[in-house]
């Protein structure tokens, strides 16, 4: 079947079969990625799929995504940002340049900053998880709820990503797309005029505006889950029905009062996270979690009974003369007493969609998931099952050695003063000179970006400064595979005409023929889809309607890219536009609807100071 093809002179009067697929294909796309039930790797999986079956794409070329250079650069500059994160450089730096004794404004905007430079070259989530623990740590000692320091701190990450190429993964489709049409990519400082002082201006506005803006939510750490509201400590009778079952017995039995066992006293000695095929004896004191109320019925029926004198029910919640179990037992090897610890799930975190129970947390770990916080709200029922996701706040129970290695293992942000380990002042000068290195080989032009990056891994594994079995586990595998998935979606929206078709509706209906209206459209446009689909998918989208516009009117197109780069990086609105949103969301107690109260001002602030400069570095 013949495709059309829209003419970059015109537009077609008709909206042919093709278009009219690949168009449908993008929307669907982008209302699945508004809904959020699937992953965006598995929306733009299936979108790609569906190009290829419908004969949109060839199938030769369906996966010629995976060996672009943004793609590539992507991953390789999260392996590096690795390296920076696990030699210590950063934390060094962010303890560097943090004045002691300074107050408030200056702490938020010591730490807004730095988040904004380390973001113009390193992951920006990467780099608002290395300060995110010392920003709530901060919080606490000055009187400060966490969300006053974490939304200025996520918001200054996202701005300092777009002032480089390697700051952001949009920037670097956007240069991928330049590229496209025959005029080279962008280079690493050429987003820098624009993206800087519009980084500038809106740090500069949070930073004035913010203490009237930034929502306050009150959210104290392991407090804030009203723990002992829900735990209770019952007492095994003698000759009993428990007594010699064993405690996946009692746990099967409990399932119904929604409640499970977090450990066990014998003979005074508290055991956390007891071995599930324990059995149990006569006198055994059993610590349950579950609401009391639906809990009596199901204990009266293993002659369970509660006891009175260590009872953890709503009305004597407030009640701290001795600590529940759960919070000051011992374990069952070393006697190491135990601690709850909060810890933040990474984007980037492989527990994302798996409960405790597919982690076997306390059989491998010996570790107890006492609360999960999701989106502000506390959760104190069964927990076990809970498919966990990103930005949950998780309170867990365990040896402090045992908890480390798991946050690390699973790439889990600790909420408190880390004790961090950090490798000699060497490894961390390695990876700044490694990171430093690749970026001077890329802006003098020397090696392309993902050539000069790509050596940079290299040499990062050869110092041990990333260990080569690490390597993988720090790319964002689901980033990658919806990058280089909507990559040859989005050629087949220029092969078909059907982004010509949009921008020429863009450019003669709403536009009407006027650039610098169309330049404001496109920045507005792209910056609200960001704020509800990721941003990569949204540069992707946008991209090719941006080139096409540009065509339509007859002007150049560097600068409706620049307009597609700013917006994509632009996500303030919602706490699901960016990872950075969705990561400070349970830590900062926030709600869905609090983010708009500081992002739509500041989105303001974007546009007013994004679309003059575009104008003079990029005129039309």
């Amino acid at each position: 079947m013949e495709r059309a093809r829209a003419s970059r002179d015109g537009v077609a009067a008709l909206v042919t079969l093709d278009q009219g697929l690949v168009i449908a294909i993008v929307m669907a796309s982008m209302a699945l990625f508004l809904w959020g039930r699937w992953r965006h790797d598995m929306v733009a999986m299936a979108a790609l799929l569906a190009c290829v079956v419908l004969g949109l794409l060839p199938a030769a070329d369906a996966f010629s995504g995976f060996g672009h250079p943004a793609v590539i650069t992507v991953a390789c500059v999260l392996v590096l940002s690795r390296g920076l994160h696990e030699s210590g450089a950063v934390d060094r730096l962010a303890r560097a340049v943090l004045p002691n004794g300074a107050g408030g404004f200056t702490t938020i905007a010591t730490l807004t900053v730095t988040a904004a430079c380390l973001s113009a070259f390193m992951n920006n989530v990467g780099a608002l998880a290395l300060l995110m623990p010392l920003a709530i740590q901060r919080a606490q000692k000055m009187g400060l709820e966490p969300g006053q320091m974490l939304m200025p701190l996520a918001f200054g990450s996202i701005l300092g990503g777009m002032t480089t190429l390697i700051g952001t993964p949009p920037n670097l489709i956007v240069a991928g797309f330049r590229a496209r049409l025959g005029e080279g990519g962008f280079s690493m400082f050429d987003f820098t005029p624009v993206g800087a002082a519009v980084a500038i201006a809106g740090i500069a506005f949070i930073l004035l505006a913010g203490h009237w803006l930034v929502p306050v939510r009150a959210r104290g750490s392991t407090e804030g889950f009203d723990i002992a509201a829900y735990l209770s400590e019952v007492r095994v009778k003698d000759n009993g029905k428990a007594v010699g079952r064993t405690l996946r017995d009692i746990e099967h039995e409990l399932e119904a009062a929604d409640a499970q066992v977090l450990g066990m006293v014998r003979n005074d000695v508290r055991l956390a996270a007891p071995e599930p095929y324990r059995q149990v004896q006569a006198g055994d004191v059993l610590v349950i979690e579950a609401n009391p109320e639906p809990l009596a019925e199901a204990l009266s029926a293993l002659d369970l009974e509660f006891e009175e004198t260590r009872s953890r029910g709503p009305d004597n919640a407030g009640d701290e003369a001795e600590a529940p179990a759960a919070s000051d037992g011992r374990s069952d090897g070393d006697g190491e007493r135990p601690r709850l610890a909060e810890f933040a799930v990474l984007p980037t975190s492989p527990i994302t969609g798996r409960s405790a129970t597919d982690l076997h947390l306390r059989r491998r770990w010996g570790i107890n998931l006492l609360a999960v916080s999701r989106r502000g709200e506390r959760n104190m029922r069964r927990l076990r099952n809970l498919p966990l996701r990103v930005g949950d706040v998780l309170l867990l129970q365990g040896a402090t050695d045992t908890l480390g290695d798991f946050a690390s293992q699973f790439n889990l942000v600790p909420l408190a003063e880390r004790s961090l380990r950090l490798p000699s002042a060497r490894s961390a000068a390695t990876a700044a000179a490694i990171m430093a290195g690749a970026v001077i080989l890329v802006t003098f032009g020397l090696l392309p970006a993902a050539v000069a990056f790509a050596g940079g891994v290299l040499a990062a594994m050869l110092t041990n400064v990333v260990p080569p079995r690490s390597v993988y586990q720090a790319i964002d595998w689901p980033v990658i595979v919806l990058l280089a998935a909507l990559i040859p979606v989005a050629g087949a929206m220029a092969e078909t005409g059907a982004a010509d078709l949009l921008a020429g509706h863009l450019v003669e209906t709403v536009a009407q023929g006027q650039p610098v209206v169309a330049l404001v459209l496109i920045l507005v446009v792209t910056m609200f889809l960001s704020d509800f689909m990721n941003n990569a998918a949204t540069a992707a989208v946008m991209c090719p309607i941006a080139i096409g516009t540009a065509a339509g009117l007859g002007v150049d197109a560097d600068g409706f890219l620049m307009a597609v780069a700013v917006g994509a990086s632009c996500a303030f609105l919602t706490p699901i536009g960016h990872q950075n949103n969705t990561l400070i969301l349970g830590p900062g107690g926030f709600r869905f609807g609090d983010y708009w109260r500081l992002g739509l001002p500041l989105e303001v602030v974007v546009t007013a100071v994004a679309v003059p400069l575009i104008l003079l570095v990029w005129p039309l």
